[in-house]
């Protein structure tokens, strides 16, 4: 394993490098440190799984470098659902969108989904941007256990076959997105994490009203221990 912090010189450039080589990286984001590959290696993304133990049922999420890439990963997207993601990206929101043809098979759902954010962190933004615009990232732990907060808390096990870790210090935010999908103009909450159901609920029930305005929005790492 190669360990680098955010102030050695050109650290950040060496996990671009790495990535942009078909490298898997660990680095932290605006929730948990995530391991992460380019989508243009497949090969890498199948060394996720096997590297963290996990399902070949449970697709790998993508962050995107801002939502102007959602067209390189996703075809129409009701407008409605474009402003909810609005209200809370950048931030730890994951959305199950119907996948374009011709992604890696490693980050397209059974049902044909893809689970995307923009996340509110400039070291996520910045590999996803010099990436493609997209990358494949999950937390960094092994399945079935607690996901790292700092890079010491990754599991030996995993950290020693990555090819860099990237010490950016304590992840600010501590709990994983918040995953939705939307069927009959109904928001459903996959998974709760860093925003409340009753968020997700308010804002959407705003914006189908025609009341979206300035939707306020809570700020879970304000309340979460450092």
């Amino acid at each position: 394993m190669k360990l680098l912090t955010l102030e050695e010189p050109r650290a950040l450039e060496q996990a671009i490098s790495a990535m942009q080589h078909g490298g898997i990286v660990a680095f932290p984001t605006d929730t948990v440190y995530g391991i992460g590959a380019s989508l243009a290696f497949p090969d890498a993304l199948e060394r996720i799984f096997e590297l963290k133990g996990r399902d070949r049922d449970r697709p790998l999420p993508l962050l995107l470098a801002s939502p102007a890439e959602l067209a390189k990963v996703t075809g129409d997207v009701d407008p409605d659902l474009l402003r909810l993601a609005g209200a809370f990206w950048p931030g730890p929101l994951t959305i199950a969108l119907p996948a374009l043809d011709g992604l890696p098979s490693q980050v397209v759902a059974d049902d044909g989904t893809v689970g995307v954010r923009v996340p509110d962190h400039s070291v996520a933004l910045i590999l996803a941007q010099r990436c493609g615009g997209a990358i494949a990232v999950t937390s960094a732990n092994l399945s079935g256990q607690t996901p790292a907060l700092r890079p010491e808390q990754i599991d030996p096990t995993l950290a020693d076959n990555l090819d860099l870790v990237l010490d950016g210090g304590i992840a600010r935010g501590g709990l994983a997105s918040t995953v939705i999908v939307l069927g009959d103009a109904t928001i459903s909450v996959i998974r709760e994490g860093a925003i409340s159901r009753t968020e997700i609920e308010a804002a959407w029930s705003d914006i189908r009203s025609g009341q979206s305005g300035e939707i306020e929005r809570e700020n879970p790492a304000a309340a979460t221990p450092r």
